[in-house]
């Protein structure tokens, strides 16, 4: 296959984007991972930024579980508030340069609280962070609030209680994240009934270090809006149609799928199985240092493995507004003006391939 253009790659980085799903705590800046672990006096193994964002991507993993150790380096450098507020602000201010105008972050507050910082005060940081990025770049911001799957009762109806509590102050979604395999979503799923008896979104973590059970689980046992992940949806044909009839959204995470052995490769992955069946999927990072990924990479790589042209990169673009955990109003205006900016990226689009 010939190589994308470099005008191609600028206009899928410039294309209206929504990231619906981003780890704060494994989408640092290498520079500021390196500065802040230096200022605390945590030896990393490279002291330069180049060579720590290569050591950080996780390409080296060989499941899920080796994938998330590398999620013990971040945290030691987000435990204060200045720490948080610092990464989320630059989290907004990186997305915004790869066209993302509207953007999820999320993560568990109970591991940014190993030196005594409260909940409430993780929050609070982590909201003024990405509300001084939202004004300063006008990229929507908002948190979804992460229960973990290892951690015993009640941990998930501490995290589900504090999202509910921040509802309208920034958090728009409830969600269990981590290692799916022995911790399934039903044994937490009391705290799923509290976020939406709060009238809170809710999303699930499945079909990616479980099989398709997982995302049976999070549908018909958690209630789950959307589907984190979704990888192994076809392993179960009556559960993918009922996913796809209902356009649950599948928040599809390419290169972190691959890192994870869940998918082999880009190429192989299936999503395009998903987006033929016209399921309403979306694109997203996952991990931004930890996947060693961009939005506009992720974008890109579907063109060049899953030969996608620009008109399908922008239906793509559109589902992420499309599935985002904001009010009606706000998302309709949201996907309203990045359609009129797409239809007119795609009226003078350079050739796909090649040097045009």
């Amino acid at each position: 296959m010939s190589a994308l253009s470099p005008a191609f790659v600028e206009i899928v980085r410039r294309l209206p984007k929504a990231e619906l799903h981003c780890h704060l705590d494994g989408s640092l800046r290498p520079g500021t991972l390196l500065e802040l672990s230096t200022t605390r006096g945590i030896t990393l193994p490279h002291d330069t930024p180049d060579a720590l964002r290569r050591w950080m991507r996780a390409d080296d993993a060989h499941n899920l579980g080796e994938y998330l150790a590398r999620f013990e380096t971040t945290l030691a450098v987000m435990q204060t508030a200045a720490e948080l507020e610092r990464v989320a602000h630059e989290l907004v201010l990186d997305a915004a340069l790869e066209g993302i105008r509207y953007i999820e972050a999320r993560f568990c507050p109970t591991l940014n609280g190993r030196e005594g910082l409260s909940p409430d005060a993780v929050m609070d940081a982590v909201l003024r962070g990405l509300a001084r990025g939202e004004r300063e770049t006008g990229t929507v911001a908002r948190v979804i609030v992460c229960a973990l799957r290892s951690f015993p009762w009640p941990h998930a109806m501490e995290m589900a209680e504090l999202a509910v509590a921040y509802k309208d102050r920034g958090v728009v979604a409830f969600d269990l994240a981590g290692g799916e395999l022995g911790n399934p979503a039903h044994e937490h799923a009391a705290a799923f009934d509290f976020a939406r008896y709060g009238n809170l979104a809710v999303t699930v973590h499945a079909g990616e270090g479980d099989g398709a059970r997982s995302i049976h689980e999070a549908v018909h046992r958690c209630g789950a809006d959307r589907i984190g992940h979704g990888t192994r949806l076809q392993e179960d044909p009556s559960l993918e149609a009922y996913v796809v009839d209902r356009q649950i959204p599948l928040e599809v995470c390419p290169t972190s799928n691959v890192q994870t052995r869940v998918a082999n490769s880009i190429a192989e992955h299936p999503l395009a199985r998903y987006v033929s069946l016209g399921a309403l999927v979306t694109i997203n990072t996952d991990n931004t240092l930890v996947s060693g990924v961009s939005l506009t990479d992720e974008y890109v790589q579907c063109a060049q493995d899953l030969g996608y042209e620009l008109p399908q990169l922008a239906s793509l673009a559109l589902a992420s507004f499309d599935a985002a955990f904001l009010p009606y109003r706000q998302k309709r205006a949201l996907r309203e003006a990045a359609g009129r900016e797409i239809a007119q990226l795609l009226a003078n689009a350079p050739a796909m391939r090649g040097d045009a």
